[in-house]
């Protein structure tokens, strides 16, 4: 993948007349070339563009869009009313949502499954009588898996992802 994005460019008054009487357009410059691997685990090439630009839009935000109260956390929730549209949790409610962003793309590049297993694997394929084999577990095995932290590890990270989508038009400084 190759990508080079410039930078916003300066309007003046004269590109209007420079756009009537030549076509001239005062566009920002885009070039974006993707190749046939980039889309193999796209959802992986993707978070390593969207960790860092989420995380200098966390360090660096000048504004912050409304985060509705039910995708807030309890200890966010505000008590000022609905007819002031910010309350006084508005401004971290916005830090935490890019945190749960951030969280949810970072996992894409960990094996966070691991932290949730344990113990080791002793498994023998043993023939059956009628040709097949069975897989059985040997005196050894111990390996267990916390299905209750995996998923509720697996529930933050795809809110994290919900609220990329939803919140998406309000990723801007």
């Amino acid at each position: 993948m190759k990508v080079f994005i410039g930078g916003f460019p300066k309007h003046r008054w004269y590109h209007n007349w420079l756009f009537e009487k030549f076509g001239y357009e005062n566009k920002q410059k885009v070039y974006v070339k993707i190749d046939k691997y980039d889309t193999w685990n796209m959802d992986t090439t993707l978070a390593h563009i969207v960790i860092p630009m989420l995380k200098q839009l966390r360090d660096e935000k000048n504004g912050n869009p409304i985060v509705d109260m039910e995708d807030r956390p309890d200890h966010l929730i505000g008590t000022i009313p609905k007819v002031y549209n910010v309350d006084e949790f508005h401004l971290e409610a916005w830090d935490w949502v890019l945190g749960e962003m951030i969280f949810a793309f970072e996992s894409k590049h960990d094996n966070w499954e691991e932290q949730f297993q344990s113990g080791e694997h002793d498994i023998d394929w043993t023939p059956r009588e009628d040709g097949m084999t069975e897989l059985v577990n040997g005196p050894n095995h111990t390996f267990e898996v916390d299905l209750e932290g995996l998923e509720a590890y697996q529930k933050r990270i795809n809110n994290g992802f919900r609220l990329f989508g939803k919140y998406y038009e309000g990723l801007w400084d």
